[in-house]
Order: structure tokens, then sequence, then C-alpha cells
């Protein structure tokens, strides 16, 4: 049970994540990286506030190269090559493929020391893979409308970039949290980089435009962060990776019950889909205190060989 508050926490950023669509909507037609820049700044804002309350903390940030360099690729790499394939091909295409991280999680983290794949992992993680698929595409054909395009290789990457950030970053387990916020300035300051050689400015116009981006920087791009790399360094990743596939489908609920969407039947069977793929992946942490204390037989010491 030691990985199950960890795990959750975990959870809570996919569910955090399940606003990005309906925030970045009501933040209005800023561009994407003005935008990037703007949120992940607020985003290491909040790590690095409680500083003033934990002085010593700010001595997180002097880790080897390694874990900047494994930071810096998971948070700037990925949402600067996101942004690019989102503009380079059909948005709902790369969505497919770059949703291919959760599964790309469970696999990678079978070679992690004390990991081990089982098939649940991967019939919960498939199960989760086809909701997604369905909620993504509303129950249409799946495939390359127009062929290969550099957006699909880009979001390939992607899928890569972050799996890869989301499992070598648990071998970085005694590294603080705080070391996210460092993460979270370097992409605000290559985003504003990129914005300023390619895209126009363009302000906020309204109190709204001005609130959305301020929770978006907070809440999902700031303590989501934080709380994906607690899930990840402490939790149960293979649990996560299957989790994962929830977010598309919150995103769309949050979305419908905005009033941003129509209701379609595709919602309701990602829906299952998504929930028995996650209770499968799940199995251990769900059902395994329940065997044992049912097998125990009575009077016997569990602790005994």
């Amino acid at each position: 049970m030691h990985k199950t508050i960890p795990t959750l926490i975990g959870f809570s950023a996919i569910l955090t994540w399940s606003f990005l669509a309906l925030l970045s909507t009501a933040a209005g037609p800023i561009p994407p990286f003005q935008l990037a820049a703007m949120t992940f700044l607020l985003g290491g804002l909040v790590g690095a506030s409680s500083w003033v309350f934990r002085p010593g903390a700010i001595q997180s940030l002097r880790q080897p190269w390694q874990v900047w360099a494994t930071g810096t690729a998971g948070l700037c790499i990925y949402h600067c090559a996101y942004f690019f394939a989102i503009q380079s091909a059909p948005p709902v295409e790369v969505s497919l493929i770059a949703y291919l991280w959760p599964l790309l999680i469970v696999v990678f983290a079978a070679f992690l020391p004390g990991e081990r794949l089982k098939a649940h992992h991967l019939v919960g993680v498939f199960l989760g893979l086809a909701g997604a698929m369905v909620v993504i595409t509303k129950g249409g054909q799946v495939g390359l409308a127009n062929g290969v395009m550099t957006g699909h290789v880009i979001a390939l990457f992607c899928a890569f970039i972050w799996s890869g950030y989301s499992v070598v970053s648990r071998r970085f387990g005694q590294v603080p949290t705080d070391v996210v916020a460092g993460y979270c300035f370097i992409t605000a300051a290559v985003a504003f980089a990129l914005h300023l050689a390619l895209e126009p400015t363009v302000w906020p116009q309204t109190s709204t435009q001005w609130a959305a981006i301020a929770i978006l920087g907070a809440i999902p791009l700031g303590a989501g962060f934080y709380a994906w790399d607690y899930g990840c360094k402490h939790g149960d990743i293979m649990i996560l990776g299957a989790l994962s596939y929830a977010a598309p489908l919150f995103s769309v609920i949050v979305l419908l019950l905005a009033g941003f969407g129509v209701f379609h039947w595709s919602v309701v069977l990602a829906c299952v889909l998504i929930t028995v793929g996650a209770v499968v992946a799940a199995r251990d942490l769900l059902f395994k205190p329940r065997q044992a204390v049912a097998t125990a037989t009575p009077g016997s010491n569990p602790s005994a060989p």
C-alpha cells in the first residue's frame, strides 16, 4: 500500500490536464509559444513561491547535468515539439500518435529495477488506448488521411520524449520535486525565444482570458507537473500509464459540461473502455490486499516465512 498515495497524487495531475483544452480555449487566440511562455513561467513561480517558507529547498536546483537534461527534455522539448506537430498535421491524427506515451510508459517501466510487466498491465493499457482513440476520433475511422507528414513523425517523437522523461525520472527518485520549478523556468525561456522568432505578440483582451491563463499556468502546467513528478518517482508507474488515458476522456467531458461541444455516443464507449482498462491495470493495487486477507488462515502470522 506504500505506493497508493503517490499513485493517487500522480493521478491528480491527469485530472488537472483534463482542463487544458477548456482553459486554452478560454484564453483566446494567444499564439502557442507565447501562451507556453506565460503559463510555464507561472508554473515555475508556483513551485518557487514555496521557497519563501522553505529557504533550503532552493538547494534542490544543484543537480547533476543528467537530471537537468531529463527535465528539459520532458517539459521543454516535448511541449515545443508538440506545438510544431499540431501545426504540421491534422490535430486529431497528431493527438492519436502523441497519446502512445502511456503505452510506452508501461513498456519502458518494465526495465526499471523492481518492476515487472504483467499481462494485465498490457491488457489495461490497450483498453485505455482504444478508449482514447474512440473519444479523439468520435468513433470515426482511424488513419492518416494525407499519408505520413512531418507532424506525424514529430508527434511520435513527442510520445517517446514524455514516456522516456516519466520513466527515467524514477531513476532520480532522490531528487526533490522542487527541481520541477527549474524545468518550468527553462521551458518558459525557450518558448519565449521561439515566440519572439516565430510569432506576433497578442495580449489577452478580457479578464476572463487573463484568468484562464493564470489558472492554466498555476494548476495544469504548474501543480500538475509537480504531482506527476512525485507520482512517477514514488507511485506505481505502470498503473499511472494506464490511468493516463483518462485525460482525453475527461477533457471531452469538461468541454461538454462547459458548453463547448455536443454529446456523442463515443464518450460513453470511451468511458467504459478506459475505466475497465484502468481497473484491469490496477488489479494488484486494488485487489491484492483483499486476496491476501482472504487466503490467510485463522491465527496464522502473515509475516512468518
